[in-house]
């Protein structure tokens, strides 16, 4: 039987089976009732200086992407070209550790890996603006970061280290030195319309300390000396930019500093400079949070579409490799003419196999498209709605997310069916679909065992994150801290080899059989 009419037989008896076109619209309400009723549930507020009330819009950088921008700064305005040479002599800090004492806060002197201390030239201090800095961080040595989301690893270093910056029109380059003679450059990037004048000077900032899946109070100190300015000489301005102020609207929250000594400036400052992974607002993959439980009806349909024919004896194995035909249509007119010719051969197993899953992929990505595209938009609007800050969204970011469920479910079904084509047990082959898609996705949710999502089908839900994960910030080993290990494509790309292996093994298994 070619191809194409096994197709058609296919489809022909996956929309006549009820049970499963029931279950795939069941899916789709599932999907789409969990996450609508989720987002239109949440409300979050915040501690302004006006009070408690409706979160603030996310801050966003250049590029559009919410981010954080709060530190200490030293500084001068520089026109025109010019450069700032300093050496950090010293950097420690200040965590908050979970409480060794119920009630009592647990301060430890000691510095997070993302604490950063260094040169900032920057368009102006309006939060979000055009930025690049070099500078020593915690435990990731020198490092050049600009306009947020970019960063380029200098050397290892965690002592002392003299850095310098320097401003050419809308050029600025980093450069790093062990001894303040041999310099080496970092990077240069461009900061397209730098204005005329600048600011330039030294900064000091901590993201919180990691713990419980949130983050706690943390700053980092630095000591500059052997501090050398070009085309700046006026008297040094401070500024806590960004600072956050308790509910009386006049005191600042966790302040920073600058203290003289001598040729020195001691500087503390905590917050970040940064992309605001979780801070940033809500994500729209948060309203696909049903998703995972209509997966699992996905599952099941894809699973016992196969079996079900296989335990009816339409699929069989042996030296026929057949499938017996369909029964003829119309009464039989006088007895068979001829004699035997055998049994009747059906489509080869491959190309059986091959049907079924074309048949069930195109259905699990129409239903997971189906479901994505009202939830996703529904979700937002209904979070938007309520005055919940939103991480902002691409139009292309929301198709990807929206289309890429869809890929998700359709590749997860296909390997359903191929494990079913394996074990020819309907609940031996959906509890191992389950396992494998399922329950690692629900681990990492809850922060446990997230490398599941590099090794097991379950990556392929990385194709849903709206937020990517960016290396230079430390975040919570939990989807709801926007982590995941791989990149959304690559994500998918492991879910969709290994349905190309269960089928693939699927498919030899049976050639095999029948050639015996």
């Amino acid at each position: 039987m070619p191809f194409r009419s096994g197709l058609h037989v296919e489809w022909t008896r996956f929309r006549s089976g009820r049970c499963w076109v029931l279950a795939m619209a069941a899916s789709v309400l599932v999907t789409v009732s969990l996450g609508l009723l989720i987002a239109g549930g949440v409300r979050s507020s915040c501690v302004t200086g006006k009070g408690e009330g409706p979160c603030p819009a996310p801050l966003v950088g250049p590029d559009g992407t919410a981010v954080q921008d709060r530190y200490y700064f030293v500084h001068q305005p520089l026109k025109g070209n010019g450069s700032i040479t300093a050496r950090v002599a010293d950097m420690t800090g200040q965590m908050r550790l979970p409480d060794a004492v119920p009630g009592v806060r647990n301060i430890k002197q000691g510095v997070v890996p993302w604490a950063k201390a260094g040169l900032l030239v920057r368009q102006s201090l309006k939060q979000g603006t055009p930025y690049a800095a070099v500078m020593l961080t915690g435990d990731h040595g020198v490092r050049m970061q600009y306009n947020y989301t970019h960063d380029v690893a200098g050397g290892p270093h965690n002592g002392p280290q003299w850095l310098r910056l320097t401003r050419s029109g809308d050029t600025v380059t980093g450069f790093e030195s062990d001894d303040g003679k041999t310099w080496t450059q970092v990077s240069t990037v461009n900061l397209t319309g730098l204005p005329e004048t600048v600011e330039i000077g030294l900064f000091a900032t901590s993201p919180g300390a990691l713990w419980d899946m949130a983050k706690a109070f943390a700053q980092a100190t630095a000591t500059f000396d052997q501090i050398k300015l070009q085309g700046a000489n006026g008297s040094w301005r401070r500024d806590d930019v960004g600072v956050a102020l308790e509910s009386d609207g006049k005191t600042p929250h966790h302040p920073g500093g600058v203290v003289e000594f001598g040729d020195k400036l001691i500087v503390t400052g905590g917050g970040d400079i940064g992309p605001a992974t979780v801070e940033g607002g809500l994500r729209a993959d948060f309203t696909l949070i049903g998703g995972v439980v209509g997966l699992i009806l996905v599952l099941v349909v894809a699973v016992t579409f196969y079996t079900a024919d296989y335990r009816r004896g339409l699929i069989r194995t042996g030296p026929q490799h057949a499938q017996p035909l369909a029964p003829p249509v119309g009464p039989l007119v006088g007895p068979p003419v001829g004699p035997p010719v055998g049994p009747p051969v059906g489509p080869r197993p491959a190309r059986l196999l091959a049907a079924k899953a074309t048949v069930v992929g195109a259905v699990a990505f129409a239903a997971g498209l189906v479901a994505s595209g009202i939830v996703v938009p529904g979700g937002l609007a209904l979070l938007r709605a309520h005055q919940n800050p939103i991480q902002p969204l691409t139009l292309a970011t929301e198709l990807r997310v929206i289309v890429g469920f869809a890929a998700l479910t359709a590749a997860a079904a296909v390997l359903a069916l191929g494990l079913a084509a394996l074990v020819k047990r309907a609940i031996v082959a959906s509890g191992l679909a389950i396992a494998l898609v399922v329950v690692p996705y629900l681990l990492a949710t809850a922060g446990l065992a997230p490398w599941l999502l590099v090794i097991t089908p379950a990556a392929g839900f990385a194709i849903t994150q709206s937020v990517p994960t960016f290396a230079h910030v430390d975040v919570g080993p939990s989807l709801f801290g926007s982590y995941y290990p791989l990149p959304p494509w690559a994500g998918l790309a492991v879910t969709c080899g290994y349905a190309a292996l269960a089928l693939g093994a699927a498919m030899a298994v049976h050639r095999r059989t029948n050639h015996r």
